[in-house]
């Protein structure tokens, strides 16, 4: 089932870029105009990396094709 390793692959490598991105953006936002979003940032860098990690533990369908 190489093809769902794909997906999931798809899944994981976008997911945790863009939640890397907005955890470094709330630890090294400073104290700008947008401070205030810091919370708003380190939720949804959590939130994209637990979905990528969460794709990659999915159990896959056996082979046989009983379900």
């Amino acid at each position: 089932m190489s093809l769902n390793r794909t997906a999931k692959g798809i899944v994981l490598v976008p997911s945790l870029l863009l939640g890397g991105a907005f955890l470094a953006a709330a630890v090294w936002g400073g104290d700008g105009p947008a401070a205030g979003n810091r919370t708003l940032a380190l939720v949804l860098g959590g939130v994209l990396m637990a979905a990528g990690l969460l794709a990659q533990l999915l159990p896959e369908r056996s082979p046989d094709g009983d379900g």
